[in-house]
Formats: C-alpha cells, structure tokens, sequence
C-alpha cells in the first residue's frame, strides 16, 4: 500500500499547464522592462529639468546683478565727478568721498565689475567709444578717458568714452 501511496503522491503536469505559466512568466517580464525604462526615462527627464532650471534660476540671477550694476553706473559717474571736482582741494569731506568712492568700487569689483579707464592702450572698439580724435602717428591708442566704462563679468555693461590719438 506504501507503494501505491507514492504513486499517488507524485503530481503529473501535463505540458498544457506549463505552457501558460511560462507565457504568464514572459508577459510579467516584458511588462517590468518597460516599467523599468519607463522609469528611466523619468529619471532622466527629471534630471534634466532640474539642470535647466537651475541654471535658468543661475541665469535670472546674473541677469537681475547686472541690471543692478547698470543702475548704479550714474552713481559711480557722480563719484567720479566729485572727486575730480574736490582733487584741487585736500579736506576731510573730500577724502571721505574718495574712501565712499573706493568702497563701493572694491564690493562692486569683488561680485564682478571690472572698470576700464586704462590710458595709452590699443583702442578697441568693443570696450571704448571714440568721442575725440588727437593726430599722432602710429596706431591708435587711447588718449583720455573721458568717462569710465564697466565690465560685468566679462561682459561691456558701458563701454569707455575716450579720446583717440594715432
């Protein structure tokens, strides 16, 4: 009887059973594959929104500093003029203006504003603007620089308003 109990025991499955179940198997494969790229592109997509956005925001900021800086151009132009108006006359009011005047000069230049008013350079026509012309022979240089001009980080903000010689 023991014998015949283990025949019993073993469980036939016919290949019309098996053959479903590994269909089953497949079609739960390929659905997680597609899953898994589907979440990959997600991924990458987000990844890259991220990116641009954070370099819109980065954009956006350089942008808003250098309107700033081009908004305070006519204030640096007035230090210049007080102080080349107060150089003939040592007092403490001028000197308090020059040191005003080199503060606010250093935060600017720390953040990025670099200040063109070189004498006796090649004229370039991208950061000066020839308003005067002096004869001379040779190739043209800046003679007097009649109002400073502003980079902002790398950028002409204002370009120098010069005299030319050559």
């Amino acid at each position: 009887m023991s014998d015949q109990m283990a025949d019993d025991d073993v469980a036939t499955v016919s290949n019309d059973t098996v053959a479903p179940a590994i269909d089953d198997t497949d079609d739960v494969t390929r659905q997680r594959d597609e899953y898994l790229d589907a979440l990959q592109r997600l991924q990458a997509d987000f990844e890259n929104y991220r990116k641009r956005i954070s370099r819109s925001g980065a954009e956006a900021a350089h942008r808003a500093a250098g309107d700033l800086v081009t908004k305070l151009l006519p204030v640096l132009d007035a230090f210049d003029l007080a102080e080349a108006h107060f150089s003939a006359t040592p007092s403490p009011e001028a000197e308090a203006l020059a040191q005003a005047h080199g503060l606010l000069l250093d935060a600017l230049a720390k953040e990025g504003l670099e200040r063109i008013d070189e004498l006796s350079v090649t004229f370039d026509p991208q950061v000066h603007d020839a308003v005067a012309h002096v004869e001379g022979d040779g190739e043209q240089v800046v003679d007097d620089v009649l109002r400073a001009g502003y980079r902002w980080k790398g950028s002409v903000l204002r370009p120098a308003m010069v005299r030319v010689k050559g």
